[in-house]
């Protein structure tokens, strides 16, 4: 019954409110039926009152929905339930709790358009530096001619070139081991001649570059070269291979494929002895020829 009191006086300091006329008769009616029901109505009574709260300071006073004919108005009314509230239930939560989740949402907020803001200078900041070491480059170094102004790769456009007579020398080391090699010098190895077989598959990959590198133009080859030979003193396989052709575009790739390939033929007609075999050191040794004419590597 004191939550029946509770209520009328609700009613009294609330003036006009007629939906609290309806709440009276229901919480009554609860009561009657289910005294556990009271805690429904209890609770429906508190986010009432938390939502007229906040209706209280959203809404201005011109255009508030209830009567102001007494001289109370809806703040007061409601501070007044409070303090009816606080004698049954004790003191209120703070209005911080209340404000909790926005004040978080707010954080949250400010804390991604600060991420934002700083992401957004960092690429400004990147794109200067990015666009200041491709000026820089540009000055002291030849570009990159596979890609194009738009940052895509591309193929060469070589037709404004003259022809010339192009060489290039690329070599290979396919380290074996003791075991190993000792099968191969001895042609002792299940697959075969090994070295004969590399011999012909490096020739045969440097006639293929163009399909196996998807940027380099189908050159017509006037010469490939490539030699094997057997280094004891570190168990290896010596691998030289040379192209030559009389073209727009230089037989770098088409040397260095034949190497590669001719390297990778040892290991698979060797593997079944051993899992340690080591492909190293491919590299162009010098070319000839084009633009930048006669290059040799440095020892």
């Amino acid at each position: 019954m004191t939550i029946l009191a509770i209520t009328a006086r609700t009613v009294r300091l609330s003036g006009r409110l007629s939906w609290t006329h309806f709440a009276i008769s229901s919480l009554s009616l609860a009561v009657t039926l289910h005294p556990k029901a009271v805690t429904f109505f209890v609770s429906v009574l508190i986010i009432g009152v938390m939502f007229l709260r906040r209706l209280a300071v959203i809404v201005p006073r011109s255009t508030r929905f209830f009567s102001s004919k007494d001289s109370l108005d809806l703040a007061s009314t409601i501070a007044e339930l409070n303090k009816e509230m606080e004698s049954v239930f004790g003191e209120p939560p703070p209005d911080g709790l209340a404000n909790s989740g926005n004040r978080s949402c707010m954080a949250q907020d400010a804390h991604h358009n600060s991420h934002v803001i700083l992401g957004s200078t960092n690429d400004k900041f990147a794109a200067q530096e990015l666009s200041s070491i491709s000026h820089h480059l540009g000055e002291n170094t030849p570009g990159l001619t596979h890609v194009g102004s738009t940052g895509k790769a591309q193929m060469v456009d070589v037709s404004p070139k003259e022809n010339s007579s192009r060489t290039a020398i690329a070599s290979c080391k396919v380290v074996l081991g003791k075991k190993v090699f000792d099968l191969v010098l001895a042609n002792q190895m299940a697959k075969g001649d090994v070295l004969t077989v590399a011999k012909i598959a490096g020739i045969n990959g440097a006639k293929h570059t163009s399909t196996l590198i998807p940027l380099c133009h189908n050159i017509t080859l006037a010469h490939v070269r490539v030699d094997l030979r057997l280094d004891p003193e570190d168990f290896s396989v010596e691998i030289e291979g040379e192209a030559a052709s009389t073209g727009k575009t230089g037989v770098e790739m088409e040397a260095m494929t034949a190497v590669s390939i001719a390297g990778l033929t040892v290991y698979d007609m060797c593997k079944a002895a051993s899992k340690d075999i080591q492909v190293t050191d491919i590299r162009l040794e010098c070319k000839t020829g084009g633009k930048t004419g006669y290059w040799c590597r440095e020892e």
